[in-house]
């Protein structure tokens, strides 16, 4: 059964992530929203450190690249899914855009975690990989990729169109969603590992945005991109039974992080709207009846029991996927509870604190921006709900649309 304190053996961790956080990261958080795709050079020297720690196995799964899914051993394990969302949470309680620029531990690292082989995730040890899924006519449904990777001898040959590529623009290499065969429909859409200085790949344009501004978010062109057939993730069989269940485990690993992500974003928001109502004297006493407070601290009551739902699912997400459950299902309720949630709370966060919650006196303005991108990217709210409700009616994905 699951534990909901923190693992002794993670608790180290947690602190330095909060530490990093705390000195690094969110005094740094203002100075490149406003400088948008200025590279955080400060992040360099964060990246090393996690890599060192990480080598040392000190701190397995600091980050992102940690997450990878293994069998079901005796006992209960906490595992590098359950670490990894828990020092994400630290990170984002400082700067989300900033987590997200951070060598090496980009989404494409956790696609490549989570269905590379053995032999693959020794290649691509230390490689920075963006993931590449969205297209110009394709963005929830996955299932309706087009592009392409034809095989051509020991390599394939990419060409298409991807757009919304997380540090798409710094990255090393790029996790490129593609479909073998238009035809065969899903059953036929691999992942392939790009580097960024194969010909035929060409970052097109950096994209200006609401949130995340410290973090670059590119569109990529593939135009006879030929990569090796070795970078295929998984197995390159079409299995018309299996569908895309390979490439789609990523996101079992990969939206639990993201709900990790707002989780500590609203918590940064809740904590500095506490502070401040405290200095205007409203008190959260937790003593008393919600209808016996202030209207600002029953409200705040409401928001952060709500936070509490949303943390205590990404939990149990992570931690079904250290212990080899399936949790295709909770990973989609983490995901889109913990999205919507930060983005309630961040918003009513800054209605709580008026005017200083509106202006950039504060960061409260900016986490409400932030949260944003995390109940879209990953998939959407309405893309959760739809899975989670094919999971709980046992219906198929052409059953229930």
């Amino acid at each position: 059964m699951i534990n909901l304190e923190t693992p002794r053996k993670f608790r180290a961790l947690v602190n330095q992530a909060h530490q990093v956080a705390a000195e690094m990261l969110r005094p740094n958080s203002r100075r490149y929203d406003l400088a948008e795709h200025e590279y955080p050079v400060e992040l360099d020297m964060l990246a090393a450190m996690v890599d060192g720690l990480g080598a040392s196995g000190t701190s397995s799964g600091a980050g992102a690249a940690g997450v990878r899914r293994t069998a079901a051993g005796e006992g209960v394990v906490n595992g590098s899914n359950l670490s990894s969302v828990l020092s994400i949470m630290e990170m984002c309680w400082g700067d989300v855009g900033l987590l997200l620029s951070m060598p090496r531990q980009g989404l494409g690292n956790s696609a490549i975690a989570s269905v590379a082989s053995d032999e693959q995730l020794r290649r691509f040890d230390g490689v920075w990989a963006g993931m590449a899924i969205t297209e110009p006519g394709c963005g929830s449904d996955s299932a309706n990729i087009q592009t392409t990777a034809r095989r051509d001898g020991d390599d394939y040959i990419i060409d298409g169109e991807k757009i919304f590529v997380t540090a798409g623009g710094r990255c090393d290499a790029v996790v490129v969603w593609a479909t073998l065969d238009k035809s065969l429909g899903r059953a036929a859409i691999k992942s392939f590992v790009v580097p960024k200085d194969t010909p035929g790949m060409t970052v097109e344009r950096l994209d200006h945005k609401l949130g995340i501004r410290a973090s670059d978010t590119a569109t990529l062109r593939f135009d006879n991109c030929r990569v090796p057939a070795a970078n295929l993730l998984g197995s390159p069989e079409i299995d018309a039974d299996k569908g895309f269940a390979g490439v789609m485990q990523t996101f079992d690993n990969t939206r639990p992080l993201v709900a990790s992500m707002a989780v500590g974003c609203a918590r940064a928001s809740l904590e500095l709207t506490r502070e401040l109502l405290a200095d205007a004297g409203v008190e959260i006493d937790y003593d008393r009846s919600v209808h016996l407070q202030p209207a600002a601290a029953a409200t705040y009551l409401e928001l952060e029991s709500d936070w509490e739902a949303a943390y205590l699912l990404t939990l149990q997400a992570a931690w079904m996927a250290d212990n080899g459950k399936p949790n295709s299902l909770q990973a989609s309720m983490a995901k889109a509870k913990a999205g919507r949630s930060a983005n309630d709370i961040t918003l009513r966060c800054i209605e709580l604190t008026s005017t200083l919650g509106y202006s950039e006196h504060e960061l409260l303005e900016k986490w409400a921006r932030d949260s944003k991108i995390l109940d879209i990217f990953e998939g959407t709210q309405q893309i959760q709900q739809l899975i989670v409700a094919r999971r709980l009616l046992g219906k198929t994905s052409a059953e229930l649309k």
